[in-house]
């Protein structure tokens, strides 16, 4: 085997690896200081200009942290929760493209780590994962309020698991491939976020509840469970669980990114310009196609769904368990089940008759959307005036 191949699969791998743990450090610099706006306070702004030296300050005390681990606990899996559940979070990004193919010394580049025909599907597999983890650490802890939030999170996952697969259904079918570079490359005339607002309104809301986050953090609610399933943690195997906390924030923002707001294409505005993915550039006697746009692209979209993310968790309050489990299965599940349907309808009326019909797809899923959120506003106010 030419031995170029494994120096190009190093290479991108300590490139995705290192944009993940970069990524991960200041998204926390990045949430303090948004939560801190929000909020009208100042955040961290004392370990160097700006506070940007932050991360490296709670990194040094993470790692000096003495670690304890429990009398009775299972010391064995107690060790190797945290792993299992970091791991998968790094794992996931290896099939997410972060550029165009393009040729570059010669050589055809494609610019993820691993190009397979069923990208979707190792997503979906990748993501189940972490959740063993969880419920690993709430078991061996020995600690009723570690277990109590390692079955919340095994629970929640499980129920948000089937609307986060019909949300990549719905990819699927308006991209004809479970292939992410077929996707993006479908996304080259509009989002399918915008053929699909519905879907993708869904998906993100999934998402927050498949990663644990506000206002879907039942798992780790301090109030109740004083840290959740990482309770008995401390020093850098409490580190690993933060780490996958945001790391999959991350992780999650790409696979949205790419599935439903074109990856790393440019936005629309940008089409048939330099400034296209597309485009090829003239430097002197050298022309090139402007990939290293695609990368850039990628992280905008990124920084701006993490956002969405800061924003939910600074605005919305923790919804109560049986209230959650609820909204996953009354209302998600049957929603995420309507939009598949619509637009899988959409997808044969757009290539059976006319492509205009792809258009019903978002005016039907809207209508549909609306009248749900009709539905259950009135079924709420029944209940308040029932309590009253």
């Amino acid at each position: 085997m030419d031995w170029t191949i494994w120096v190009e699969w190093l290479i991108k791998s300590l490139f995705v690896v290192f944009a993940l743990l970069t990524g991960f450090a200041y998204l926390t610099l990045y949430e303090r200081r948004a939560l801190a706006k929000i909020q009208v306070r100042i955040g961290p702004n004392r370990a160097g200009w700006q506070g940007l030296l932050q991360p490296v300050a709670d990194a040094v005390k993470l790692i000096f942290k003495e670690e304890l681990t429990p009398a009775k606990a299972d010391k064995l899996v107690f060790f190797w929760a945290p792993i299992i559940t970091m791991v998968p979070s790094i794992v996931i990004a290896a099939v997410i493209p972060f550029g165009p193919t393009t040729m570059l010394f010669g050589r055809t580049i494609v610019f993820s780590v691993a190009n397979i025909n069923v990208g979707v599907l190792f997503l979906m597999a990748v993501a189940s994962i972490a959740v063993y983890g969880i419920v690993l650490a709430g078991w061996s802890s020995n600690n009723k309020y570690a277990m109590l939030g390692g079955l919340r999170s095994s629970a929640q996952m499980i129920s948000y698991e089937l609307s986060l697969g019909l949300g990549f259904v719905t990819a699927i079918l308006l991209g004809n491939s479970m292939n992410l570079h077929d996707i993006v490359d479908a996304q080259r005339g509009v989002w399918f976020a915008v053929v699909q607002p519905v879907g993708a309104l869904i998906f993100m809301i999934v998402t927050l509840a498949e990663i644990n986050r506000a206002p879907f953090d039942m798992p780790e609610a301090e109030q109740e469970l004083t840290a959740g399933y990482h309770s008995e943690y401390s020093g850098m195997k409490f580190a690993l669980f933060f780490m996958a906390e945001y790391q999959k924030m991350i992780a999650i923002s790409m696979i949205a990114a790419t599935l439903f707001f074109g990856g790393y294409r440019e936005f629309w505005f940008l089409k048939d310009t330099f400034l296209s993915v597309d485009a090829i550039w003239t430097v002197g006697p050298w022309q090139s196609q402007a990939w290293f746009l695609g990368p850039i692209y990628l992280l905008l979209k990124v920084v701006v769904l993490l956002f969405f993310m800061i924003w939910i968790r600074a605005t919305w309050p923790r919804i109560r368990y049986d209230r959650l489990m609820s909204f996953g299965w009354k209302v998600l599940l049957p929603l995420s089940l309507a939009m598949v349907f619509i637009s899988a309808v959409g997808v044969l009326l757009a290539q059976e008759f006319n492509p205009g019909y792809i258009w019903l797809v978002p005016v039907v899923s809207i209508v549909v959307g609306l009248f749900a959120t009709a539905m259950i506003d009135q079924a709420l106010r029944r209940k308040s005036y029932a309590i009253r």
